[in-house]
């Protein structure tokens, strides 16, 4: 007999080392996954707590995302990246990179801002800088926050 997967998930057709049918189905899998609840708190703290890459150009476009709801256009490269589930508190750490073009020409450095409210525990507020230090947009951005 061959070894199918219905549509349920059920795995049928294992006899091998007398095994029964349905051993291996979808509630077996989800019971036993790795979910954050079962990782230690040492390694959550190791897990990238929010990233985006958007188009900081023109009309800001999130292109993919986690744990970030939307970015504020403040200005010209003046970006407040709001989150979707608050850090603990502001005490993260972050990097970012800023790319003129998606041919990989002109990259920049992407640099936060220094008000005092521009790390919060539901938003950071960034900056992306051209090669003088002064804001500017770019087509790509990407921000990664560890907390």
């Amino acid at each position: 007999m061959p070894i199918a997967i219905n549509g349920s998930g059920t795995i049928t057709g294992i006899s091998v080392g007398g095994i029964p049918d349905g051993t291996v189905d979808t509630d077996v899998l989800a019971a036993n996954a790795v979910t954050y609840a079962k990782i230690g708190t040492t390694e959550q703290g190791q897990l990238c707590k929010a990233w985006v890459n958007f188009n900081g150009t023109s009309t800001v476009a999130i292109r993919a995302s986690y744990n970030v709801s939307s970015i504020t256009d403040n200005g010209t490269g003046d970006y407040t990246v709001n989150f979707t589930t608050a850090m603990p508190d502001a005490n993260y750490s972050f990097a970012g990179m800023a790319q003129y073009d998606t041919t990989g020409g002109g990259d920049r450095r992407i640099g936060v801002s220094r008000t005092a409210s521009a790390i919060a525990s539901g938003s950071a507020r960034i900056n992306t800088l051209d090669g003088s230090g002064s804001n500017a947009d770019f087509l790509v951005v990407a921000f990664v926050v560890f907390r």
